[in-house]
């Protein structure tokens, strides 16, 4: 995007002074190459965004409640919002310079002077000195007024560009409360996984232990080795080293689970179920150029660019002379019933324009800085749409080759399982050694452990996919700047009164 300077022609010099000159060109989004479809999907593929409670497709009641937990009392969510009442606060002070300052004044003075010394020139030339004394009184009242006409639009580039910021802090409201839900979910599903590994740890150890027993028995009938029974014993053994562990990784998750939902661990009472329980609904992508819309990274990225836009606006600004309007009118006198009357008026009205000239190229470095940090905010801007479609096409892969692996590994699972009991079977008919039994145990104790993590991974792949699609989040349609429009402004009264001392 190009800045070029503004003709200040005879018209614009004719303009109305409280429309002013526009300084720069109004923000037009940039251009983006976006593609067609997705890289992961079919440019076909039927639309299904997520709905504002996408957690709730998984039927999991603990989850709800959790969720619902952070959303009420997270700390970074708390952090956001006080961040976009600053920024509403700031549009309010930006937009007061484009009102006039009223204040109001009022006095009263006595002064009782003695005549002393002075009693000669009152006397007939005697030289007593005189009691004499002389009270003077003065009152006066007032308004005062000043106004700076915004001829550059200086005054409300600055407004301006504070509702853009105003804006950008409920767009990262919006994407931070969505990266909590998702940590809330991840953590919980992290959790369950941990329960379900913990779960096929006990199962594979009572195996092993089963095994061991038969082992045993056969070495005390002369059928087998020492080294048999060390063997399995070695797995059993291995096996039940793993319960300390995941109780251990289990536990730690539930108590990040704190942090999250603005509790203490202590008072984090949830019990880890089994991913197994879960439901995971599908979703679907729609077509990329629905997804900037979605996306409320994406539109804080625009917003801080549409936030500095305004200020270059605002440093072209200050190249150009400031007009101040300065009035006062009130009542003088010097007794108190004769304030109010007309001979007891004062007024005054005043002008002065300020150029600058010579600063040494203070005004100039501001506008280049204002330049690069907009050309800064567009690279970012430009990454956060293409780091946008990255997130769906990454989390759209995940999904696919971790549903077939899901698939693939159940068989395994299922293959391994019946591979090991046929094999305890036949060790204890004697006809296999425990080399086949300890391969057969080993195979489906790996297996059962993978189909754990390959689910988790699976709900985390589609986590990743609801947030990489916003989160069921839609930018609000027609103006979503917040802020004061120019006039009264709602808490302009500067007075010790109301909210002003809540």
């Amino acid at each position: 995007m190009r800045f070029a300077p503004c003709r200040l022609s005879v018209v614009c010099a004719a303009a109305s002074l409280l429309s002013g000159c526009n300084l720069g060109p109004n923000y037009h989004r940039p251009s983006l190459d976006l593609p067609p479809a997705y890289r992961a999907t079919q440019a076909t593929a039927a639309a299904a965004w997520p709905s504002a409670d996408w957690w709730k497709g998984f039927h999991s009641p603990e989850l709800d409640m959790l969720i619902a937990q952070a959303r009420a009392h997270n700390f970074d969510i708390a952090v956001a919002i006080a961040q976009v009442r600053q920024a509403d606060a700031q549009v309010r002070i930006a937009g007061a310079t484009l009102l006039p300052a009223i204040g109001a004044s009022g006095s009263g003075a006595w002064q009782h002077q003695g005549l002393g010394a002075n009693s000669n020139r009152f006397g007939g030339g005697g030289g007593g000195i005189s009691n004499a004394s002389i009270d003077y009184h003065s009152y006066s009242a007032g308004l005062n007024a000043s106004y700076e006409l915004d001829f550059w639009q200086h005054n409300l580039g600055l407004r301006q560009a504070a509702v853009a910021s105003a804006v950008f802090s409920r767009f990262d409201q919006e994407t931070v409360a969505l990266t909590v839900v998702t940590a809330v979910a991840n953590t919980w599903f992290t959790a369950l996984a941990y329960a379900d590994q913990l779960a096929v740890t006990r199962r594979n150890v009572a195996a092993a232990e089963q095994t061991l027993a038969v082992v045993r028995g056969r070495f005390a009938a002369g059928t087998a080795s020492a080294l048999d029974v060390a063997n399995q014993e070695a797995l059993a053994a291995g096996e039940r080293a793993l319960i300390p562990n995941y109780v251990s990784l289990m536990e730690q998750e539930v108590i990040a689970l704190g942090i999250l939902v603005g509790e203490p661990p202590e008072r984090v009472t949830v019990q880890p179920g089994t991913l197994t329980a879960l439901a995971l609904p599908p979703v679907a992508a729609g077509l990329p150029s629905q997804l900037l819309a979605r996306r409320p990274d994406v539109a804080a990225a625009e917003a801080q660019l549409i936030a500095q836009n305004f200020n270059i606006k605002v440093a072209r600004a200050a190249f150009f002379p400031t007009i101040q309007l300065t009035s006062s009118a009130g009542y003088q006198a010097a007794a108190l019933n004769q304030l109010i009357m007309p001979g007891s008026a004062l007024a005054s009205l005043a002008a002065g324009l300020t150029q600058p000239l010579f600063d040494g190229g203070v005004l100039r470095g501001q506008l280049e800085q204002a330049k690069g940090l907009y050309d800064q905010l567009l690279a970012q801007y430009r990454k956060a749409v293409v780091q946008a479609f990255t997130d769906v096409d990454t989390a759209l892969t995940a999904w696919r080759f971790t549903s077939e692996q899901e698939k693939l590994q159940r068989v395994a699972v299922v293959a391994a399982r019946r591979a090991a009991e046929i094999a305890r079977a036949q060790l204890a008919a004697g006809t296999v050694d425990i080399t086949t039994v300890l391969t057969a145990e080993t195979t489906q104790f790996n297996d059962e452990s993978l189909l754990v993590q390959v689910r988790l991974a699976r709900a985390q792949a589609l986590l990743s996919l609801y947030k990489a699609l916003g989160g069921g989040w839609v930018r609000p349609s027609g103006a979503v700047f917040p802020g004061l429009q120019p006039g009264m402004i709602p808490g302009g009264v500067a007075l010790p009164i109301g909210g002003n001392v809540d």
